[in-house]
């Protein structure tokens, strides 16, 4: 997808819904689109922050003059790739507000990163599980347990709206990257399998526009992983048995520089594939199963 054009709202508090306004780091790459979007839930008197992002002076300062006057009762993540924690530390010592939501994790990972690496410095003093909540004057927000693209992955629902918050589990611009080893394709799908029995309104996103047809998009994206599933089965039963060598065929049209990150998406999609019985492995070729 083609980035809009500039201006990017960097920076500025908009107001999505009356409980919902949203902050636009100015942290854009090819993996995070347009860059992080922090959101602050809430009424004047009482708010959450949602993602507060990267350790970024301009984006802390956007953050605090959206919160205004009112209490920050929570400081929530979904994930702790560094495009999304890091700023919660800087965020509390500001506001004294405590850090809740997903677990800590640390992982070495095996491989080309193909987007944020994972924030070693998380520290929540509240970790939630899925369906506890998390409440202000006027809102409360629901944990929905999404792992797969990070094994410890949060969606939170705002009760009073019918909104979702997705992280990067669903995005507004890209399907989200799956990178083993904490990547799993197997818990992925699970997760967006109990996303589509939802009845969700909206999806406000991490990256890329709101989802205004999250069932559609979600029925969309199971369809294109199953997709690619039987794209690398056949390749494989066509004679191409390392990921190095499926690649380049299946990705012609995207830029090079990201088939190290198509390359763990398919790694994602083989182990899954491995785990039904329907390819086995020797070192790094793949073969169909007997």
């Amino acid at each position: 997808m083609e980035f809009p054009a500039k201006p990017w709202p960097v920076g500025t508090a908009e107001a999505l819904e009356p409980l919902v306004r949203r902050v636009l780091a100015a942290n854009p790459s090819a993996f995070t689109f347009t860059g992080t979007q922090s959101y602050v839930v809430g009424s004047a008197s009482e708010v959450a922050v949602i993602d507060p992002g990267p350790v970024e002076e301009a984006h802390l300062a956007a953050l605090v003059a959206a919160i205004g006057d009112a209490k920050v009762v929570a400081i929530v993540c979904t994930h702790t790739h560094k495009d999304h924690s890091p700023a919660a530390a800087p965020l509390k010592a500001l506001t004294g507000a405590p850090i809740v939501g997903c677990a800590p994790l640390v992982l070495a990972d095996d491989g080309p990163r193909s987007d944020a690496s994972f924030d070693p410095d998380y520290a929540p003093d509240r970790v939630v599980a899925d369906g506890e909540q998390i409440s202000g004057e006027g809102w409360t927000l629901t944990a929905v347990a999404t792992p797969g693209h990070t094994s410890n992955h949060l969606c939170f629902a705002l009760e009073e709206s019918g909104a979702l918050f997705t992280g990067d589990h669903v995005m507004g611009w890209s399907t989200s990257v799956v990178s083993p080893p904490d990547g799993d394709m197997t818990a992925y799908m699970a997760s967006l399998a109990k996303l589509y029995e939802r009845t969700d309104r909206v999806y406000y996103p991490a990256h890329g526009a709101a989802v205004t047809k999250p069932q559609q998009l979600v029925r969309g994206m199971i369809g294109h992983r199953r997709q690619r599933e039987n794209q690398i089965v056949r390749h494989i039963e066509g004679g191409t048995h390392t990921i190095a060598d499926m690649v380049p065929q299946m990705y012609k049209a995207v830029d090079p520089r990201l088939w190290p990150a198509a390359e763990r998406s398919v790694l994602a999609h083989l182990i899954d594939l491995e785990r039904r019985g329907r390819v086995v492995r020797s070192d790094d070729v793949w073969t169909t199963a007997a």
